[in-house]
């Protein structure tokens, strides 16, 4: 086991504190910081840190021993790659708007941009590599999102509370087919609007919103969330087309998966986020990038209602696990109260990270090694090592979160 040095993504919609706060250093920081990178990815790997202050990439570490690395069944299955990569999400504004594809999109659409040449890193690249994207965020903090398609006649009701002369039309057309596909229609004639239907439409819209806030309407929280985007995004369909997305306030320790096709928004707050280790996104608006409407259409889902929020399953005293049906991972968390210093096993599943998230935790080995394991640090362990044990010091309230691929096999 080694502890890891982990990259920071700099994104403009990061926070100046947050991940500063967690890791001890001073805040503000002089630039935002969004991400915390851990893992094998190779735009930010990780680096571990050998007892000689030595370090070493984490990604040549597994390229060089996938075996030792992430067993045998897991190198096997994801090509001597690790599956998953791990995040500290720091939101101070919103992301875009975007979904993911599932691995037959992702092999399909990958095949084609290769074979028509467009460079990996082109900015109009969708599909940078062949592999599915789902991905899992559980909050440290209140933590708000737009995800998933509202159920239609609830979102009719919220339509007509905003009624305006150029909405009406639109209200009509999914009040008259209240199902995926009536989204479907409506979603797929606002982000094809021309721009100057969208400059007469959007600001009805954000009017009709305000006066719904100031009424201290039904969908008040709905609406602050529209004219927040409104005022970054003035001119975009996305705006629109946050109208239809469930919106989710996230207490601590409440998390939410998302499968391929899921159009989501993380808008703002802190979180634990575990991904497969892949870069395709399609984009849908809010957003000066590429944004593709035709291969968005092809992978965006449709199925509507409300967002599973999950609180982990008891796997124990103190774990609780998040489930999906993601096989590039599976994320757990790991709690205990002040003054408890009861020792966890963990056990030996394949490559894991382990991160520290309140507190101070000692992971020991069974060969009498430990790792002084504080907040806001993060730790590998090999498929080879065996299970170590883990447990709080210092006598303050400790956190623990571990990132582990999922079923590898075949």
């Amino acid at each position: 086991m080694e502890l890891l040095r982990n990259a920071v993504r700099p994104y403009a919609w990061g926070s100046r504190t947050a991940i500063p706060q967690l890791q001890g250093r001073p805040v503000p920081a002089p630039h935002p910081e969004a991400e915390l990178w851990m893992g094998a990815h190779p735009g930010d790997p990780s680096h571990v840190l050998g007892p000689d202050g030595a370090e070493l990439s984490l990604l040549e570490l597994v390229d060089a021993d996938p075996v030792g690395q992430l067993g045998e069944d897991c190198a096997r299955r994801w090509g001597n790659r690790l599956p998953f990569l791990l995040k500290i999400l720091a939101a101070e504004e919103p992301l875009s708007m975007q979904a993911h594809p599932s691995a037959a999109q992702a092999a399909e659409g990958h095949a084609r941009e290769e074979k028509l040449g467009i460079p990996r890193d082109a900015a109009n690249r969708n599909y940078p590599d062949p592999t599915a994207k789902p991905e899992l965020v559980c909050a440290l903090t209140e933590f708000h999102a737009l995800a998933g398609f509202r159920d239609p006649n609830r979102t009719v009701k919220l339509l007509k509370a905003i009624e305006t002369p150029g909405l009406g039309k639109y209200t009509g057309l999914l009040e008259a087919q209240p199902d995926p596909a009536g989204l479907r229609a409506l979603f797929t004639t606002w982000i094809t609007l021309p721009q100057s239907a969208l400059d007469e439409l959007l600001p009805e819209v954000l009017d009709a919103c305000v006066r719904h806030v100031q009424d201290h309407g039904e969908f008040a929280t709905e609406c602050r969330t529209i004219l927040e985007l409104g005022e970054t995004h003035p001119r975009d369909a996305g705006v629109l087309a946050a109208l239809l997305l469930n919106r989710l306030t996230l207490r601590a320790g409440e998390a939410i998966y998302l499968p391929a096709g899921n159009l989501h928004l993380y808008l703002h707050g802190t979180a634990v986020e575990i991904l497969a280790n892949s870069d395709n996104i399609l984009r849908c608006g809010l957003t000066p990038k590429h944004v593709d409407v035709p291969e968005l259409l092809r992978v965006v889902d449709f199925a509507c209602g409300e967002m599973p929020v999950q609180h982990g399953e008891c796997a124990g005293q103190r774990m609780a696990v998040y489930h999906t049906d993601a096989p590039e991972f599976e994320l757990s968390r790991m709690e205990w109260p002040a003054g408890d210093d009861a020792e966890i096993e963990v056990d030996s599943a394949g490559p894991q990270i382990l991160l520290c998230t309140e507190g101070d935790l000692l992971v020991l080995a069974s060969d009498g090694e430990q790792v002084e394991l504080r907040r806001g640090q993060s730790v590998w362990l090999p498929a080879a090592d065996p299970a170590v044990r883990v447990r709080p010091w210092g006598g303050e309230r400790s956190q623990l979160f571990r990132a582990t691929a999922g079923a590898c096999e075949l």
